[in-house]
């Protein structure tokens, strides 16, 4: 068997390798939509006595908002002593898992580009080659589900924490009941809602793969080789 590199750009126009590209390009969009992300909302108390005070809380990947500051050291706040004071919540596990499953997609499937553009003919000519992939993207499609939906919960908590309802509850001084706390400008978050998308877009992906992939398994060819032609008679063996 040769096993050296043959580039040949053919597995390309075939889905086996066409959508094997695709996954590549939408892991980087999965994991590129929230793996940098920062963000910025503005808190406004309207004080009882007619006056008004900011506060920023700034946010970012991965998420552990509990280490966020509102409120740094001892401060008075609309003439209310107030401490040390943090956001609610940590979301750090299920994007960091999230992240982590497209990084493994995105590096795997450079190696199965690699492999189909340059050792098809090792790749089909084993039955190990086939097998592999296909158990690799059967795995992979489950990992994808299952942290989208973790990242997509996630993501729900951190909107939660971060909008009004949460910062008035995790604030002790807007509980009072002549002092107001709203957001007034909010962080765009529609970089991590697209992360969301595109992690159940890539399950979708990689589950078409995964059919693709089987049939150069032993398994497919093995089933059609079983079932008999058109016209073709079983014929009863002799008493």
């Amino acid at each position: 068997m040769m096993t050296g590199f043959r580039l040949n750009l053919s597995p390309l126009k075939e889905p086996l390798g066409f959508v094997k590209l695709v996954e590549w390009l939408t892991a980087i969009f999965a994991f590129g939509c929230c793996g940098g992300y920062s963000g910025k909302n503005i808190i406004s108390l309207f004080c009882g006595d007619g006056t008004n005070e900011t506060l920023t809380a700034n946010f970012h990947y991965p998420f552990r908002l509990s280490q966020v500051p509102l409120i740094e050291g001892n401060a008075t706040v609309c003439n209310h002593s107030v401490t040390t004071t943090h956001m609610v919540g940590d979301s750090a596990s299920s994007v960091e898992f999230f992240v982590g499953i497209a990084i493994v997609c995105f590096l795997y499937s450079m190696v199965a580009l690699l492999v189909y553009l340059g050792y098809m003919h090792v790749y089909k000519d084993s039955d190990f080659g086939p097998i592999f992939d296909f158990l690799i993207t059967a795995i992979l499609v489950f990992l994808w589900l299952v942290s989208s939906s973790a990242w997509a919960k996630g993501l729900q908590n951190v909107k939660d924490a971060t909008d009004t309802g949460g910062i008035s509850a995790t604030l002790e001084v807007c509980k009072g009941s002549n002092i107001t706390c709203e957001v007034t400008e909010f962080a765009s978050l529609r970089t991590l809602n697209i992360s969301v998308v595109f992690g159940y877009l890539n399950m979708f992906v990689w589950a078409s793969n995964a059919w693709f992939v089987y049939k150069e398994t032993r398994w497919h060819s093995q089933k059609f080789s079983s079932q008999p032609g058109p016209g073709r008679q079983q014929v009863p063996a002799p008493i």
